[in-house]
């Protein structure tokens, strides 16, 4: 009966493994439907499921029912990505003998390059808060921080007071799997962080006392939810009319497109994005074939 592991799978991910509260909603969303779909082929109840369900064939199965429901091939990969960690806290449990799903190929993914904004873009974006007020300068600061470091809106939200050294321009970040880093901020983010921090976020801070180390504070004077951060970013997406859907990680790309367009090499862009793996840096590259093309046309000789 493996329905039972879930809660104690679950425990393991998030003390062993960091995951996010998030992460752990979706993993527990994609095993239950795991089951539900072995209970409604069988006509079993779920916590009656044995470990001779686990196979290579019903998980094909599986993935062929998840196409037929028209779910994409990442959501489907991201699914079976939660089975295999599933049969591998299983398998380390003893509770299975061997992994009976390790030869199931991941679906095929299709290649989407990350969409980006334009520098002249970045700069509208940049500048539509409104300074004259503190919630103006709040989303100043956030919206410029956002494109100076390449930051995750999870890592943003998550910044305290004490992760910030504006003396040297720095900010230390905790990424995925409670990693820190260190990233830089550039003068125009400083800048930004030093009207926030000493002027306007008092303002937020003298409301609450729940969030008095969180960075960036909302109208309650309590931490600023990434929800929040989406909501802000589009406020002013809608006052600069800008032609296209922006979400916050769209800033995250625009950092890394950007950077590698000025000359930055592969690795550095990697280590400013907390990537663990360069291949999944390597996307980038993709969206600079359009800058080196620029420069070909204006010095080939023979243009």
């Amino acid at each position: 009966m493996l329905f039972q592991y879930i809660d104690g799978f679950l425990d393991h991910m998030r003390v062993e493994k960091s995951a996010s509260s998030l992460t752990l909603v979706s993993y527990r969303t994609d095993l239950c439907q795991f089951f539900d779909f072995i209970a409604d082929q069988y006509q079993i109840p779920r916590e009656e499921i044995t470990a001779a369900f686990f196979n290579h064939r019903l998980v094909r199965e599986y993935l062929a029912h998840l196409q037929e429901r028209g779910l994409t091939r990442s959501t489907m990969a991201r699914k079976l990505a939660s089975l295999r960690s599933f049969v591998r806290y299983l398998c380390r449990e003893n509770i299975l003998p061997g992994n009976p799903i390790a030869a199931v190929a991941t679906p095929k993914q299709d290649k989407k390059l990350p969409r980006f904004l334009y520098p002249v873009e970045i700069e509208t974006l940049l500048s539509a808060p409104d300074l004259t007020s503190d919630a103006g300068k709040r989303d100043r600061a956030i919206l410029e921080t956002l494109y100076a470091t390449g930051l995750r809106v999870s890592e943003l939200v998550g910044i305290d007071l004490k992760d910030m050294d504006l003396a040297n321009a720095m900010v230390k970040v905790k990424g995925k799997g409670n990693k820190e880093r260190i990233a830089p901020l550039g003068s125009k983010a400083r800048e930004a962080l030093k009207a926030y921090i000493n002027g306007a976020r008092a303002g937020f801070a003298r409301k609450s006392r729940e969030a008095a180390n969180a960075l960036f504070l909302n109208k309650y004077g309590q931490r600023l939810s990434e929800r929040s951060i989406r909501n802000i970013l589009n406020k002013y997406v809608e006052e600069v009319a800008l032609n296209q859907k922006v979400n916050p990680h769209m800033l995250r790309h625009s950092f890394a497109t950007h950077l590698l367009n000025n000359g930055a090499d592969l690795r550095s862009v990697q280590e400013l994005l907390g990537h663990v793996k360069l291949s999944t840096t390597q996307i980038y590259t993709h969206l600079t074939r359009e800058n080196i093309k620029n420069i070909h046309n204006k010095t080939h000789p023979r243009r």
